[in-house]
């Protein structure tokens, strides 16, 4: 098992993290992914690598997306066949909900397991916000329930490295496409629940509001877009074709084929 954690000039929590999955663990592969942070946060990542982490370092910044497919190349070419679990770097997972997650990958086929919040206790108000909005959207978009959207706590089985490499996004949209994209890729989604931890109001985030807000929901709204057009073309071709061949199976089989 593979733990790859993508960090965006990270502080003191990512050596803490590091630190205690190796007491929890001392034969657990970690990967760390320095992603353009620069020179300033060169110590925190000699650390991680004292600490026995393999780094990877680029220098510009590529958003985390982009931090999240090199870690998968790298995992790929240098540990096939090894399933990898992802986590922040910014003190939101605890180990036990890390193992927890890994443990359910080992359980599981053609699926991806995400370590899901339930948003209670101390949740900056734009976190839980965001969140039930991007919830609401995919259920309307997909069908699907999922509890937690936005988890950057999630495991992926080692077949799926190429196809995690394939979607598109390099910031923090490349996630929810990973979800978007899941279904027809052929993986089932699976869950486990976590603890919800925000760290001095979730300071350590690196989310921009506007920005990354708008990278996110413009897929989920396109996904939307393209469903709901969908549905609207079928219904209008089935009474279209209803109206001229008089026949039911006729009218269905068309009408799903020219949506589709």
């Amino acid at each position: 098992m593979i733990v790859l954690i993508p960090a965006y000039e990270p502080d003191h929590q990512l050596t803490s993290l590091v630190r205690s999955l190796r007491e929890a663990d001392p034969w657990l592969t970690i990967v760390v992914v320095d992603d353009g942070s620069g020179p300033d946060y060169q110590t925190t990542f000699d650390d991680a690598a004292r600490l026995g982490c393999q780094v990877l370092s680029y220098a510009v910044n590529g958003g985390k997306g982009h931090a999240l497919k090199s870690g998968f190349t790298f995992v790929a070419e240098r540990f096939p066949g090894h399933d990898v679990v992802c986590a922040d770097s910014d003190g939101q997972h605890g180990v036990a909900d890390i193992l927890a997650v890994a443990d359910r990958v080992r359980h599981v086929t053609a699926a991806m397991v995400l370590g899901c919040r339930n948003f209670t206790g101390d949740v900056p108000a734009k976190s839980k916000l965001g969140n039930t909005v991007t919830r609401w959207l995919f259920r309307l978009a997909t069908g699907q329930r999922i509890t937690d959207t936005q988890t950057g706590l999630r495991g992926y089985k080692a077949d799926m490295l190429p196809w995690l490499v394939t979607v598109r996004g390099q910031r923090y949209e490349y996630e929810l496409n990973l979800l978007l994209e899941a279904k027809q890729a052929g993986y089932g989604i699976e869950s486990v629940e976590i603890a919800t931890v925000y760290l001095d109001g979730n300071s350590g985030s690196h989310f921009r509001p506007v920005a990354d807000s708008l990278r996110i929901y413009a897929p989920l709204l396109k996904f939307l877009g393209s469903s709901l057009s969908a549905f609207v073309v079928d219904t209008v071709m089935f009474v279209v074709l209803s109206a001229l061949t008089d026949s039911l199976l006729m009218a269905v089989v068309g009408a799903r084929l020219f949506s589709a």
